[in-house]
């Protein structure tokens, strides 16, 4: 088979990406390890910048999260007993979010790569990129038992932190930085209603805990807990009892409790790989960077390099032009670490660290009140919340 991109993943960035060529008239094959099921059954985040609705939007395939999804004009900071609402409407000058999970963006995305004719080869074995260092790259998987091999121009590396794509490339090309958390978040899923209409990130001496949501009937909440802890301890009635308790006593008295469906705890990283390219073998989203789910930045940061890698292939083909393909790297990583600074600083200032004890939690304490009564720190929160610029 020949294509002109051959994409590895088929996650959000994988999708966004093959459909942005596809519109385009670029020719791309998707492959996927695992089964089209078993990546809509991944639980996901759903809180999305203005620039990636736009390229949902781009994509043709943003109906649904327009007619379904949950526009956010701010939130709500809870510490010291309180709450302390932060309006990225009016400190943006009209800027906001949207909450829609990134399962039914993933399958809004899948349905219009259907719709468009776009291949996509799922329960692909041994997925290989090949001499990407050339100028004449391949990408081998098995099938049925059976090897294929896709002769391509160029190979996007969607493939999450664990795929294959960064993994195939030199020790000695990459240089990779990370700090890895000593807790997790512990979260459940629930066919309740969420206890506020925009989500809650509250510090406390017992600590973080988040309230957000997936849509007016069904709530996603977390609680801070060591990774020691093990999720089959964990009661429905022993993380409600734990989440009031972090929460001010207004939110705690209205919050609705049921039985969740999905239980999970996942555990805090900052990871970046430098560079993103390597030949014709670009990283995209989790293949080159992580970040803690703090500032709800992970999936938008995958929308991010999409940008700039289409814009650089569709220059490519289009333009005859090379410049964007020489500047895709410098330009997705100066973007991604002022997303890992703000990733950092967000989780630094609303999560519990044994180490700092009483100290720490004034220190915390007193970044929050500057928050609030600062319009210019506020300002700073919500511009890189609502997304900076591409």
């Amino acid at each position: 088979m020949r294509t002109q991109v051959a994409i590895i993943g088929s996650g959000p960035s994988g999708l966004l990406l093959g459909q942005l060529l596809t519109n385009a008239g670029i020719d791309n094959v998707i492959l996927e390890r695992v089964s089209k099921d078993y990546v809509l059954g991944r639980v996901r985040a759903g809180v999305l910048e203005e620039g990636t609705v736009g390229l949902m939007d781009e994509a043709g395939a943003g109906k649904r999260m327009h007619a379904e999804g949950l526009p956010h004009d701010g939130f709500d900071l809870a510490f010291d007993g309180g709450h302390h609402r932060i309006n990225l409407f009016e400190l943006t000058g009209g800027k906001r979010v949207m909450v829609y999970g990134q399962t039914e963006l993933t399958r809004d995305l899948m349905g219009k790569r259907e719709q468009t004719g776009g291949v996509s080869i799922y329960e692909a074995a041994n997925v290989r990129p090949h001499d990407f260092d050339g100028a004449q790259p391949y990408v081998t998987y098995e099938k049925d038992g059976t090897e294929h091999r896709i002769d391509c121009d160029f190979i996007a590396g969607c493939d999450g932190f664990h795929g294959v794509s960064r993994k195939s490339v030199q020790r000695d090309a990459i240089t990779e930085f990370q700090r890895e958390y000593p807790f997790g978040w512990l979260g459940v899923l629930a066919d309740i209603p969420p206890v506020s209409h925009e989500l809650i990130y509250a510090n406390h001496p017992r600590g973080f805990a988040l309230c957000s949501m997936r849509s007016p009937t069904r709530s996603r909440y977390y609680v801070q807990c060591p990774l020691t802890e093990k999720v089959e301890n964990w009661s429905d009635d022993r993380f409600w009892d734990e989440l009031r308790q972090r929460l001010p006593d207004d939110v705690a008295e209205r919050l609705v409790t049921g039985p969740s469906f999905e239980k999970s705890l996942a555990p805090l990283r900052s990871f970046v790989a430098e560079p993103l390219r390597f030949g014709r073998l670009f990283l995209v989203g989790d293949a080159g960077h992580i970040v803690p789910p703090t500032g709800a930045k992970g999936l938008n940061l995958a929308a991010s390099d999409v940008r700039y890698l289409f814009d650089a292939l569709r220059e490519y083909y289009l333009e005859k032009s090379g410049a964007g393909i020489d500047a895709y790297s410098a330009k997705a990583l100066a973007r991604v670490w002022k997303a890992e600074r703000f990733s950092t600083w967000m989780t630094s200032t609303l999560h519990r660290f044994d180490e700092q004890g009483a100290f720490g939690q004034r220190i915390q304490e007193a970044e929050l009140n500057y928050l609030v009564s600062s319009q210019a720190a506020s300002t700073s929160l919500a511009e890189n919340y609502v997304g900076l610029p591409y």
